[in-house]
Parts: C-alpha cells; sequence; structure tokens
C-alpha cells in the first residue's frame, strides 16, 4: 500500500491508458478513472476527502466559461457556409486561374482551403467540400491520384493551425492564455505552412509534370467573346490591390495615431496583414462594382468573377478576425458575428433553407456536446491528479531532460506526434497539455508559442495513416469504384485507400518541418504578438519625488501632510526656535522609525525608502 501511496499519480495515469484500451469514449475513461482513483485515493489516505467537494464549482467553472461559447459559434458558421456553397464557387472560380499552369488545380485547392480555413474553422467541412468538389475534377484530367488525395487532406487541416481555428481557442483555455494572442501567434506559422504545401506542388511540376498536368483549354470556361482568357484586367485590377494594401501596411501606424489622436509607432503584423488584405479587396470590389454598374467593360469576365467570388469570404475574415485583432471584439463576439453573417450570405445567395440550417444547428449541438463531456471528464481526472500531486511527478520527469528548453521541447513534441496516432486534437488538449503546460511556463518557455508549436504538431493527427480523421473524411467521399466520368465520358479508376495514405506522408512530413522551424525561430510566433509594457518602477519612483520636491513636500504645502503652517485648526504653532516639550520616555518602547516611513521627518527621503525596499523596483 505505500508503494501505491507514493507512486499514486504514475499509477493513476496508466490506469486511464488501461481504461483507454479498453476502448470506453475518451470522455468517460477521464471521468471513469478520476472518480475511481478520487474514492481510492481517500480511502488509501493519499488526500483528504474534501477534494472531491472541489469538484461541483470545477464543473460550474465550465460552464460560466464565456471563452468556450465560441466553439459552437465558429463551427456553426463554418457548416453554413459549407452548406451555402462557398467552397464549391472559390474551387472553380480559383481553378480557371490557375488551371493553365501545371499543378494549377492542386495550387487552387490550397488556397482555397486556407481561405476556409480563415473563414470556418472545421476540418470537417474544408475536406469534404474539397473532396467532393475538386476530387472528381483533377482525377478527370489525369492528377495523380496520391498527390489529388494528399493535397485535399493537408489543405483541409489547415483549418487546424489557421484562425479562427477550434484547436487554438481550446489551447488558449488550457493554457490560460489570451485567444486573441493565440490566434496572432498562429496567423503567421498558418500562412508559412500554406506556403510549404505551395513549394511541393511547384517542385512535382517541375520535376515531374504528368503528375500535375495543367488544365485543357476546353476547360477554361471563363473567357472573353474574341478567345481572350482575360488575364491582362485581372493582372491589372490585383495590382492596384496590391498598391493599395502595401500602402495601407506601409502607413498603418499613421493611421492608428490619426484614429486614436496620439502617436503610435508599432502595429502587430497580423493586424497590419488582415487590415491590408481588407482594403486592398474593398478597392477591388470598387473597381468591378463600377466596371457592372456603368457597364464600362473594362474587367473581363475572370476578373470579374474572381473578385465577386473572392469578397464574401475575404469580407468574413475582416468580420471576425479582423474585429478581434483590432481589439474591437473578443474571439467570442467575432465568433458570434461570423456566425450571423454566415447566415445571411446563405440566405443571401438562396442556397440555405431551414432543412440545411436545422442540419448545420444539430452537428453544432453534437459537436459542443462533446467537448463538453470531455472537458468534464479531463476537470475530473485533472482534480484528482493535482491532488495526488501528479503536476510534481510529472515536472520531475520532464525537466530532467537532457538539452534544457531545447530538449524538452523535441521530446515533448514526438511524445505529441506518436500520441496523435490513437488520439485526436480534443483528446491531446484536455489530456496533455494542462500536464504540459505548467512545466514549460516553469522552464521559461512562452506559453503562446508552446501552444502554437503544439497545434502545428497536432495538426498531423488528422493526417496520420492509417487513424487520420481528415483520410477518413476523404476516403468517405473519394470514389470506391469505377465510374463515367459526366463531362469527358471516360472511365474513372477508383481511389483506393493506401493511396489516400501514401498522399498524406509527403505532407505530413512537411508539417514536421514546420514544426522544427518553429522550434529554431520562435521568433515567428512571439513576433506577431503585442510587446508587453514595461514599467520602469525606478523612473515612476523618481517622478513621483520630483513632484514631491516641486510641491514643497506636499499638495502645495510646506507640510507634507497638507495641514496649515499654524498646525491643526485650533492649536498653536510653536515659535521658531522654541523648545519642544519633552515626552517621558515609556517602557518599552518601540525604537522610532529610521528616516522613512510615516514618522519621518523628510517625506522625500521615505518614498524614496520605501520605493527602494519594495520588490516591484528590482
Amino acid at each position: 500500500m505505500e508503494f501505491i501511496a507514493t507512486n499514486y499519480a504514475p499509477i493513476m495515469f496508466a490506469g486511464l491508458i488501461v481504461f483507454l484500451l479498453l476502448g470506453f469514449p475518451v470522455a468517460f475513461s477521464l471521468g471513469a478513472a478520476g472518480l475511481t482513483f478520487g474514492f481510492l485515493g481517500i480511502e488509501l489516505g493519499v488526500f483528504p476527502a474534501s477534494v472531491m467537494a472541489w469538484l461541483p464549482q470545477r464543473l460550474i467553472g465550465i460552464m460560466a466559461n464565456d471563452t468556450l461559447l465560441a466553439v459552437p459559434f465558429f463551427t456553426l458558421m463554418g457548416l453554413i457556409l459549407e452548406r451555402s456553397g462557398m467552397a464549391e464557387d472559390l474551387l472553380d472560380t480559383v481553378g480557371q486561374v490557375f488551371g493553365p499552369i501545371r499543378g494549377g488545380l492542386a495550387l487552387a485547392v490550397i488556397f482555397v482551403g486556407a481561405l476556409l480555413a480563415a473563414t470556418t474553422g472545421v476540418v470537417a467541412a474544408s475536406v469534404i467540400s474539397m473532396g467532393l468538389i475538386s476530387l472528381p475534377i483533377m482525377l478527370r484530367y489525369g492528377y495523380d491520384r496520391r498527390l489529388a488525395s494528399g493535397v485535399i487532406a493537408a489543405s483541409g487541416t489547415l483549418a487546424q493551425i489557421i484562425p479562427p481555428s477550434l484547436v487554438l481557442i481550446l489551447m488558449a483555455d488550457q493554457l490560460g492564455k489570451s485567444v486573441g494572442d493565440m490566434y496572432k501567434g498562429a496567423f503567421i506559422p498558418g500562412f508559412m505552412l500554406m506556403g510549404l504545401y505551395v513549394a511541393w506542388v511547384a517542385l512535382l511540376a517541375i520535376f515531374k509534370p504528368k503528375m500535375v498536368p495543367a488544365l485543357p483549354v476546353e476547360a477554361r470556361i471563363y473567357r472573353e467573346a474574341n478567345g481572350n482568357a482575360g488575364y491582362t484586367s485581372l493582372i491589372v485590377v490585383m495590382g492596384i490591390s496590391t498598391v493599395v494594401a502595401i500602402f495601407l501596411a506601409s502607413h498603418m501606424a499613421d493611421i492608428h495615431s490619426w484614429w486614436q489622436g496620439k502617436e503610435v509607432t508599432e502595429v502587430a503584423t497580423d493586424e497590419k496583414i488582415v487590415t491590408a488584405m481588407c482594403g486592398g479587396t474593398f478597392i477591388a470590389f470598387v473597381l468591378a462594382s463600377f466596371n457592372r454598374i456603368f457597364k464600362l467593360g473594362l474587367l473581363s469576365r475572370l476578373a470579374e468573377r474572381v473578385t465577386f467570388v473572392l469578397i464574401p469570404p475575404l469580407l468574413l475574415i475582416f468580420l471576425v478576425l479582423g474585429t478581434i485583432f483590432l481589439g474591437i471584439a473578443t474571439p467570442t463576439e467575432g465568433g458570434a458575428m461570423g456566425a450571423m453573417a454566415a447566415l445571411i450570405m446563405g440566405f443571401a445567395r438562396k442556397r440555405l433553407n431551414m432543412n440545411l440550417l436545422r442540419q448545420a444547428l444539430a452537428s453544432t449541438t453534437k459537436l459542443a456536446s462533446f467537448v463538453m463531456f470531455i472537458m468534464i471528464g479531463a476537470t475530473t481526472f485533472s482534480l484528482v491528479f493535482q491532488a495526488a500531486d501528479g503536476p510534481k511527478w510529472v515536472e520531475h520527469l520532464l525537466t530532467s531532460l537532457p538539452g534544457g528548453q531545447v530538449g524538452f521541447l523535441i521530446v515533448v513534441n514526438i511524445m505529441i506526434f506518436f500520441l496523435a496516432f490513437f488520439l485526436d486534437y480534443f483528446e491531446l488538449s484536455f489530456i496533455v497539455v494542462p500536464l504540459l503546460g505548467p512545466v514549460a511556463e516553469k522552464m521559461g518557455i512562452d506559453l503562446i508559442w508552446f501552444g502554437v508549436l503544439l497545434a502545428v504538431n497536432m495538426q498531423t493527427s488528422f493526417m496520420h495513416p492509417p487513424f487520420g480523421f481528415a483520410l477518413f473524411f476523404l476516403r468517405s467521399v473519394a470514389p470506391e469504384k469505377q465510374y463515367v466520368d459526366r463531362v469527358t465520358h471516360k472511365v474513372i479508376e477508383p481511389v483506393t485507400t493506401m493511396q489516400i495514405y501514401k498522399g498524406a506522408i509527403p505532407f505530413v512530413l512537411i508539417q514536421l518541418v514546420m514544426v522544427g522551424v518553429l522550434i529554431a525561430f520562435p521568433g515567428i510566433v512571439t513576433g506577431a504578438l503585442d510587446k508587453p509594457v514595461v514599467v520602469d518602477m525606478e523612473k515612476v519612483g523618481d517622478e513621483m519625488l520630483n513632484q514631491l520636491n516641486d510641491a514643497g513636500g506636499g499638495y502645495g504645502a510646506d507640510n507634507p501632510f497638507g495641514a496649515p503652517e499654524g498646525g491643526e485648526e485650533g492649536s498653536a504653532a510653536p515659535a521658531p526656535g522654541a523648545q519642544q516639550p519633552v515626552q517621558p520616555d515609556a517602557p518599552d518602547a518601540p525604537a522610532a522609525p529610521d528616516a522613512g516611513g510615516y514618522g519621518s521627518d523628510d517625506p522625500a527621503k521615505a518614498l524614496q525608502d520605501s520605493l527602494n525596499a519594495s520588490p516591484a523596483s528590482k
């Protein structure tokens, strides 16, 4: 019994693994392990019975957590957009833009995946939408099945890291950090990961062009009457928008200074990107609107189509991320506005009816309930685990690793990578992250950096063969049997499960490369955060001393306590040079305070001594 009581925390963790291996759902495994070891620990005297009395308060705290309201809001927004046909329009339009170049369809899938990630934040919606829409087109025009499958699954998982990602909300909650800061930290890494996907497709287009053929001429539908593709006017509009965006980004501090009425010298990078992007897009929308209203004929069909199709998602990105980054709205409020905007867009496009809305609400309720049950189970487990000094056991286990911070990060990421074969990001967020966060903080690791790093790593949980959820989503919509293509009337071979698995492996390796880049260059994450305000207490003390000395030691009076020169009302002040009355010595009287404190003759010196003794001044 003594051995069990001494090693209660590791035994408890092993017990959780046993529950999971028995096949119980994660939420119930966590709750069952917590309650079982909680009552057993009370019987063995490991911790007092009062520990279990704290559980109801913890559960009420979960219900009152405003941050978690963002989860159903963003989920509903993503499902509404997926059902409103926005993904279909985006893939069709962007595919036409990039189609004439080798790998153009794959590039279109990556860019649309990033746009859907920045508007929906739901992996399942992105993968299923792009699998249904783009996979038949890629198969129709001879794309390699492995690449087509891998690029769709990987692009869908960008919703895991590009804000407004659900995993970042959970990560911020578990690490005790701001969701807005987590979004800012993940913004640049998310688009860097997209850039790595683009680079991989470009390399294949150069060295293995047969894997990524260009779209044939007959498949390019947005052409002018004279046969012109219409790229010239599109390039002109993009050039004007880019110039406006660069101008906004370079003068963002001046705009803030004008808006706030005070000088602003620095603006966060993510804020510059979002605002500049939306400003450039607005200019393109104005140009396209004038061209259509006044029938100027300056823009091609392709240019108009691209402009009007890209405006809704980009507007939604600004409404959600822009308001969060600018500090106008909290992530929960941004999610609520995004969900409402998605409903308006869906009904305006006449793609949304009450039946689809009911389906979206039902799916949102299921996911929110799933998250809530896991949180209840995780809270029960963590309460008992903390009472058994589990965090100390984890801390001693991890801080003894060689290599300091880098060694800790490498071991943790290897552990997360292998756990992701069996657990998804919800389970990892609620089981592992609460154990690792306090250790990382004690080692001096920035928790925003740590959270984004783990989020990129957890992204591989969707891509791991054979249990990756993105692979399952794609398998559910990929053709399992031969079929006749409705456009070319050719027989198309099915996509096998092994082809999906093989296609995912290069993108898993790319994600691991991104993890290594973030470990080596933490500034990619922390550089996007607002600079912490540092208060120099010594300078503040000097200013207060100067003010006191300038005022003669008080509020405009020579007496530091503000009393008149003659003393208190009704009392006479002693004449200059007069002998002060001597008080009899009291037995065992405490010594008068040294120069300083309330008994000091020199208030300025008292303040200086007080500041010097203050821990905040050191």
